[in-house]
């Protein structure tokens, strides 16, 4: 575990490995304040988050980052890949390494694992922001194929530039956690709307209006919710990347608010 600092007057973090239920699981921690903990989306780690963490701290909160199995500094482990497993695996990690109800942001495969994780332990969650995602096969865009497009030569060529240089099971094994997270990405995620309703923590849906998933879906899912409410910026999916000028501010203000209130009942239908 070694020091890290952000710059300004931000305060030291750690980063480096912990043990969590037998793994050896990477992690970025920056800050003092209520916590914040950041998922980050498929193929890529905690260097993804890289223009939220500092707007964070200087907002007042302890920042997590913690780079789930596969992916990034975290070595993979037996077994498939699957939006459950690294919920659980979330789960072990805010128990340990947290400690009390945190915020959970989550963009793209992070947004799925935040929300099974309010499903699964609501104890563990104070709000939500969930960035670009799907959480059915309905929501996808028209002419989406997100397995078609991590499978080009191209872009497993741009995945194993950021996974050669850092993963501890080598450049060798790029080839099996990409196969394990195009059988995830085929079948997966498939969440019956309807189910979520259970969820009371605030939640903050956020898309970009040239995005991944459809505006539809995303008005079903804050319906479905019971405390939600909806922001479509523009951008695409790297939006956390591409427009932190817009995406910072409006975390902040959402995780900020004493009493953000529910939408009105829009009557939108759920699949």
């Amino acid at each position: 575990m070694r020091r890290i600092s952000l710059g300004g007057n931000y305060h030291f973090g750690v980063r480096g490995y912990v043990e969590v239920a037998g793994r050896r699981v990477w992690h970025e921690v920056s800050g003092v304040g209520d916590p914040v903990v950041l998922l980050h989306g498929g193929f890529v780690g905690a260097s993804s988050y890289s223009r939220q963490v500092p707007a964070l701290v200087e907002a007042g909160y302890r920042v997590h980052v913690p780079e789930r199995r596969g992916h990034a500094h975290t070595p993979d482990v037996e077994g498939p890949i699957t939006y459950s497993a690294m919920a659980d695996d979330t789960v072990a990690y805010l128990e340990q390494e947290v400690g009390t109800p945190a915020h959970l942001v989550g963009w793209s495969d992070g947004a799925v694992v935040a929300l099974l994780v309010a499903q699964r332990r609501p104890d563990l969650v104070a709000r939500m922001v969930l960035i670009g995602q799907y959480y059915n096969s309905s929501g996808k865009v028209a002419g989406g194929d997100i397995v078609a497009l991590l499978g080009t030569s191209e872009v497993i060529a741009f995945l194993r530039q950021g996974y050669d240089s850092v993963s501890p099971d080598g450049p060798e094994h790029f080839a099996v956690v990409h196969a394990k997270m195009l059988r995830m990405f085929g079948s997966e995620p498939e969440i019956q709307l309807h189910t979520l309703h259970g969820i009371t923590s605030p939640t903050l849906v956020v898309q970009g209006d040239r995005d991944e998933v459809s505006v539809e879906h995303s008005l079903a899912v804050v319906s479905a919710l019971s405390h939600a409410r909806l922001a479509v910026l523009p951008g695409d999916h790297t939006l956390p990347i591409a427009r932190p000028d817009l995406v910072n501010p409006l975390i902040v203000s959402f995780l900020g608010v004493d009493d953000p209130q529910p939408p009105p009942d829009w009557n939108v239908p759920t699949y």
